[in-house]
């Protein structure tokens, strides 16, 4: 794994930058790649630098993307942030700039790019960006760049309700803070939901399935969200909603595509479900981790997988 030094060295050769993140972009992605550009831009004026993807509709207060063309990718760095494999990464033009760099906190399962920085132990990716923004004399977290990295930290941690929240994580919300960002506007948005999106919590609930064991799932199919008037970017911001129930401690959701397919959403407040995840071609966090599923039939499937799994969990007494 490479230092921040030199990833830093790095961004001072190249005069164009186009920074990438995931597809179908969380708060995490859009504020690391945002903040990260930002902190960029304000440091080197006489760098060209572009934040590449397609936009999420429910996010744009946060950040939306700008038109990179083909020519821009000739002799540009590329900067990957919170995106796991390559397979996600929403620009599938990434590899041909002239240098690749990637900068993670998920498990390190494709360690793709010439340079790579990955800390599984941060709590968020826009938390490894205000760390490698502190370690330079050239980069500067101003308010503007505080804004979009809390924004990330916020989204990542459920607002610091996670595990995945440390010491280290509080203390650089406090520098944001200390900047003047309007933390409280920011939660408010990011608590934000639509009438439609409150139906369909009422319905989840309804159609939650318990086991004993702990273990939930719920299915989100298109029939449902066309019923309830939501599109599949609203279905998904509900995937926390099981976690509130005293009775469940793992989950999944699983949200229909129109191809047919099912995205499958899956937490845990304890046991690991990432090597779960990977099994159906996925992956992600130890708690909070991602999959696909063909079929009905292939959900059902992972929620027999996820039972055995909450119950080896619950007989070991961890």
């Amino acid at each position: 794994m490479n230092s921040f030094a030199e990833i830093i060295a790095t961004i001072k050769k190249y005069d164009r930058i186009i920074i990438l993140r995931h597809q179908n972009p969380d708060p995490d992605a859009l504020g690391s790649q945002a903040g990260l550009a930002t902190t960029l831009r304000q440091a080197f004026p006489d760098k060209k630098v572009l934040i590449g993807g397609n936009d999420t509709e429910g996010l744009k207060w946060l950040s939306t993307a700008e038109e990179v063309t083909d020519a821009d990718y000739q002799g540009a760095l590329v900067i990957v942030t919170d995106t796991a494999n390559q397979p996600r990464i929403d620009d599938q033009r990434f590899d041909d700039g002239d240098f690749l760099i990637k900068i993670d906190h998920h498990p390190n399962d494709d360690a793709y790019g010439d340079q790579l920085f990955v800390n599984t132990d941060a709590s968020s990716c826009s938390e490894i960006i205000a760390d490698l923004i502190d370690s330079s004399d050239e980069l500067q977290l101003t308010k503007e760049v505080a804004y979009y990295l809390y924004a990330g930290i916020v989204g990542d941690t459920g607002r610091f309700l996670y595990p995945s929240t440390t010491q280290h994580t509080m203390e650089v919300g406090g520098k944001f803070i200390a900047l003047g960002v309007d933390t409280a506007a920011i939660n408010n948005k990011m608590n934000e939901i639509t009438l439609q999106q409150a139906k369909l919590q009422g319905v989840l609930f309804d159609n939650l399935q318990i086991d004993a064991s702990g273990a939930a799932y719920a299915v989100i199919d298109l029939d449902l969200m066309k019923k309830l008037g939501i599109n599949q970017e609203q279905a998904n911001s509900v995937v926390s909603t099981p976690g509130r129930l005293k009775e469940v401690c793992t989950w999944m959701e699983a949200v229909q595509k129109d191809d047919g397919t099912f995205r499958m959403h899956l937490r845990s407040q304890g046991p690991v479900i990432n090597g779960l995840a990977k099994n159906h071609d996925g992956g992600g966090h130890p708690l909070a981790s991602g999959a696909t599923a063909k079929d009905r039939a292939e959900v059902e499937q992972m929620f027999e997988e996820l039972k055995e799994l909450v119950t080896e969990y619950n007989q070991k007494g961890e």
